[in-house]
C-alpha cells in the first residue's frame, strides 16, 4: 500500500504537524512518500527526508505552489494520485483546505480529522464538538 503525505511547511521549514501526520500514516501501513510542494522548498524537502518513515520525498516547486493554493495543491496531488492508495495531510489550515478539493475531484469520501487507526480502512475520528467518538470505515479504493 502506498501513501503520498502532503507536507505541511512555510516554504523554509517543515511543520511539526508533518511529523504528527506522518505517525497516522505509519499506522495504516505501507511505503510513505511524503509531497513538498512550494517555492524554493528544497531544504523543506531535506528536513522532510530525515523523518523516521517516509520511503520518498516528491518535490514540486515552483510559483503556482508558492502561497499553498487549494487549487493548485488540489491538482497536483489528483495527478499523482493513481500511484497510492492513501492520500493525507495534517489538519492544518493548507490540509483542511486541500484535502476536500481532492477528495471532490477523485469523487471519494473524505475521512475528517482522525485521532485513531483502527485498521487501514477504519478510523476514529470525534464528532458533536469532541463529545462523541465515530468509528468510520472507507470503502472507497483511495482513502
Amino acid at each position: 500500500m502506498a501513501i503520498l503525505l502532503l507536507a505541511d511547511h512555510d516554504n523554509s521549514t517543515l511543520s511539526d504537524q508533518t511529523a504528527k501526520a506522518l505517525t497516522a500514516a505509519a499506522q495504516i501501513g505501507g511505503d510513505v512518500h511524503v509531497l513538498v510542494a512550494g517555492k524554493g522548498v528544497s531544504s523543506v524537502a531535506e528536513q522532510a527526508a530525515k523523518l523516521a518513515g517516509v520511503a520518498k520525498v516528491l518535490t514540486a516547486d515552483g510559483d503556482d505552489y508558492a502561497h499553498q493554493l487549494a487549487e493548485p495543491l488540489a491538482a497536483l496531488i489528483v495527478s499523482l494520485a493513481p500511484a497510492y492508495d492513501v492520500i493525507l495531510s495534517a489538519a492544518t489550515a493548507t490540509g483542511k483546505n486541500v484535502s476536500p478539493r481532492v477528495a471532490a475531484l477523485l469523487d471519494v469520501a473524505q475521512v475528517s480529522e482522525i485521532i485513531e487507526v483502527v485498521s487501514a480502512d477504519t478510523f476514529k475520528r470525534p464528532i458533536y464538538a469532541g463529545n462523541a467518538i465515530q468509528t468510520v470505515q472507507s470503502t472507497d479504493a483511495k482513502k
